[in-house]
């Protein structure tokens, strides 16, 4: 291989970096090729009246740059944890579409998107209660959680709940506290669904 090859394969491998600068690197005392473009701080930022204040670094002074960003300065501890969540923005809603004949169901309704796609699939006739009564994903998923039939009724669900709470509560338990995320699953769960036309 040439060397002119190697050298330009070499200055590819850094994204942004704009070929053949003849600028130097704008951090005073510094002589080195400026290369990468960076914001000016306190500079116009881009947007409608045009592209921003820019400054061209070399690659030490941007790696220094860089490491100094922080996507969350300036958010709540809320914030950052909604950020992190392992889903990613499945637990949106999305825009809905026009229903048709054996329409999908809604992303919403559901934490995982497998659940989504298998449940277009579900024959409805497997689905429906067998008074009528509607059924949201969501009410699915806690009855999942209950441990109930999707023709359970009012009492039933009373049963179940206290029966749940029993089993996992510290103060049954000698004080363990390891079935915490259990109980508050079935709490959520029981609050969901009490207040459900199913469970009127």
């Amino acid at each position: 291989m040439s060397e002119e090859f190697t050298a330009r394969k070499s200055r590819a491998r850094f994204h942004g970096r704009v070929e053949d600068s003849r600028r130097l690197c704008a951090e005073p005392g510094c002589n080195g090729p400026g290369e990468f473009r960076a914001p000016v701080p306190g500079g116009r930022r881009p947007g409608f009246d045009g592209p921003g204040d820019w400054r061209f670094l070399c690659l030490d002074h941007i790696r220094a740059f860089n490491s100094g960003y922080n996507f969350f300065t300036g958010m709540s501890t809320e914030e950052i944890e909604a950020e992190q969540t392992s889903y990613g923005g499945w637990d949106r809603e999305t825009r809905a579409f026009t229903p048709g004949a054996g329409a999908a169901p809604r992303w919403g309704d559901f934490v995982d998107p497998l659940d989504a796609i298998g449940a277009r699939f579900a024959r409805a006739a497997d689905r429906e209660r067998r008074d009528g009564r509607p059924l949201s994903e969501s009410d699915r998923q806690a009855l999942k959680i209950m441990g109930l039939d999707k023709d359970a009724d009012r009492r039933a669900l009373r049963t179940r709940y206290a029966e749940l709470v029993r089993r996992y509560h510290p103060d049954r338990n000698g004080g363990d506290r390891s079935h915490e995320k259990a109980l508050q699953d079935v709490i959520s769960a029981y609050t969901q669904l009490k207040g459900r036309p199913a469970f009127a």
